[in-house]
């Protein structure tokens, strides 16, 4: 494997760790302002708490590191992808900051400020929202260079079935990823009102999910032939990544195997993303930048791969520590160690 692939694909791991753990945390807000709304705080608010309190620091850590090492690798992304993001980069950084202020709020000052709630719940899907155009732009035929002079044309962007598909398919992956973990987590704490009301909206956002993918695996033959013909030709990533959802819809239905359920989502997920990924290189940005034209120096792409995969090392063995020092530890995951009152 050469070193652009080494390095493209540590990068995609953590990207695909950032998907994962943001969606737990981004649905975990949205259903927790329902929660309010619909007048069923008192059951599932707290197991949604006690999962975010020791993890939402660590939430961002993947999103850093992807975006430093694409930079680093690939010096390019950064002339055109941050003239093109200037907007929607900035937006998700303003919401990334009002969500970061609730974290505050909750913990020092008034947890039950119905304005917090809302604005923590809505940027939990306007976030997912906003990032995702990313895909969209690196497609092609929405991002112009003309005499030198970088742009992003918004009437192609916002004018693109592709554009609103994946939208779509963010908004409904972040609630699904999300309520299956948490139908897992209450299930896990004994807390069966809790899983009860969980495990229905984990069942209630896997249809849309399904729909919603293979809407976008067909809005991609619109956006870009070429990727599509090149998804095809790895359908049986795809074909896994179905399988994968549909065992674990069942096994959440069943009531029964409701860790393997969710290792299977994400399986599910992985098939997917991968595939997405595998079949859209060699392009970063389609057709301006190549994983082989615009990587850096062998000396520079070597050191960095070297302290990517460092902090794969570290970050991971730390997340399954954090997990089996609080998440899952028996008297945490019951809510034993939360002070009375809470």
């Amino acid at each position: 494997m050469s070193l652009e692939l080494i390095g493209i694909t540590v990068l995609w791991i953590f990207l695909y760790g950032y998907l994962i753990v943001a969606s737990i945390d981004f649905g975990a807000g949205f259903f927790s302002y329902y929660s309010v709304i619909t007048m069923k705080k008192h059951i599932i608010h707290k197991i949604i708490e006690r999962y975010l309190s020791p993890v939402w620091e660590v939430t961002n850590v993947f999103l850093v590191f992807f975006y430093i090492g694409m930079i680093g690798f690939f010096p390019e992304t950064a002339r055109y992808y941050g003239t093109a993001l200037l907007v929607p980069g900035s937006l998700a950084i303003i919401l990334l900051a009002i969500r970061g202020a609730y974290y505050a709020f909750s913990n020092y000052g008034s947890k039950d400020n119905k304005w917090y709630m809302l604005l923590y719940g809505a940027t939990g899907l306007l976030i997912p929202a906003t990032l995702s155009t990313v895909l969209t732009i690196s497609e092609g035929g929405i991002i112009v260079e003309q005499n030198g002079t970088i742009w992003l044309d918004w009437s192609k962007l916002l004018g693109s079935p592709y554009t609103w598909s994946v939208i779509l398919l963010s908004l409904v992956s972040v609630l699904y990823i999300s309520a299956m973990f948490l139908s897992y987590y209450a299930y896990r704490a004994k807390d069966y009102p809790a899983f009860g009301i969980l495990r229905g909206y984990a069942l209630f956002w896997s249809g849309p999910t399904i729909l919603a993918s293979l809407l976008v695996f067909f809005a991609i033959n619109q956006q870009n032939p070429e990727h599509f013909r090149n998804m095809i030709n790895l359908w049986w990533m795809f074909g896994a990544s179905l399988l994968c959802f549909l065992l674990a819809v069942y096994f959440l239905w069943k009531k029964i195997k409701l860790g393997l359920a969710f290792i299977l989502v994400l399986l599910q997920f992985a098939f997917a993303f991968f595939g997405y990924g595998k079949a859209h290189l060699p392009y970063l940005l389609f057709p301006y930048i190549s994983i082989h034209e615009n990587f850096t120096n062998q000396a520079m792409g070597t050191a960095l791969v070297i302290a990517f995969m460092a902090g794969l090392v570290i970050l991971i063995p730390s997340l399954f520590l954090l997990m089996r020092l609080f998440l899952f530890d028996a008297d945490y995951v019951q809510g034993k160690f939360i002070k009375k009152g809470d």
